[in-house]
């Protein structure tokens, strides 16, 4: 890593920003089968287009006070939230990885997953829209990440989709019913594009162990435990993958020393 760049920082935190708004827009409008680039941003609730300089990423809602302008109506906190989230995963990703393709290639898919994973939350969809072009794009890790290969990538797209198709198979002949969507298993997909087979075990593990964590706090929270909870399981299959990013390999080597002691 290159010396750290506090005014490159400033410009990357803001630029994250800008492209959490972004992803804003996609979160929203892309189940509405909407166009991303038109019409302008707009109050959901009187519709009136919001100036540009009232739109300006996590400032633009301080301003505002968390209120339209011209209707008073209340803006979800998810917005700055969104935008935050994704400024800062630019600066982590830029004190790590310096300003390098490296570095891009993280932040584009991590991107990805923020929009994948508020959308699956929504709606309990993950749109083919993201998805495939994902795994075409994430493709190109062998070419950008050190440690990857073209037959890591091959093998990664085959582990990921692969394996959720044959659970989700085995399920169905089981109980006659669908127990994970095609989503998934597309998304696993992409994740194997780009963090190969071993991102994508690691993915699984920890993806299944937050989301019975999560299922169980959702199931006692909404007093649902004797009854059916869909979960959505494309947040905690992106929560996975990003952790595998930051602490894959680290984790991965202290698991094997404990079985090995």
């Amino acid at each position: 890593m290159t010396e750290f760049n506090l005014i490159v920082a400033v410009y990357i935190f803001f630029a994250g920003a800008c492209v959490g708004s972004f992803l804003n827009v996609c979160i929203y409008r892309i189940p509405e089968n909407i166009s991303v680039v038109k019409p302008r941003s707009s109050c959901p609730k009187c519709n009136t287009a919001i100036p540009f300089y009232l739109n300006i990423p996590i400032f633009g809602y301080l301003v505002l006070k968390g209120r339209c302008r011209f209707c008073n109506t209340s803006i979800s906190f998810r917005y700055p939230a969104v935008e935050l989230l994704t400024a800062a995963f630019a600066l982590i990703l830029y004190v790590q990885f310096s300003f390098t393709p490296v570095m891009v290639f993280w932040f584009a898919f991590i991107s990805t997953l923020i929009t994948i994973s508020f959308i699956d939350f929504d709606h309990r969809i993950i749109p083919d829209l993201i998805s495939l072009p994902g795994i075409v794009i994430f493709s190109s890790s062998f070419l950008i990440l050190p440690d990857m290969t073209i037959q890591q990538t091959g093998l990664g797209i085959l582990a990921g989709g692969g394996s959720l198709y044959m659970v989700a198979l085995i399920y169905y002949l089981i109980k006659k019913e669908e127990g994970m969507g095609g989503g998934d298993i597309k998304l696993l997909a992409m994740i194997g594009a780009a963090t190969g087979v071993k991102g994508v075990i690691f993915t699984i593990f920890t993806g299944s162990l937050l989301g019975t964590i999560g299922g169980i706090a959702m199931m006692v929270s909404q007093k649902m435990v004797n009854s059916k909870l869909k979960i959505p399981f494309g947040p905690f299959l992106s929560m996975g993958a990003i952790l595998y990013i930051f602490f894959g390999d680290r984790l991965i080597t202290w698991y094997l020393s404990t079985l090995i002691h």
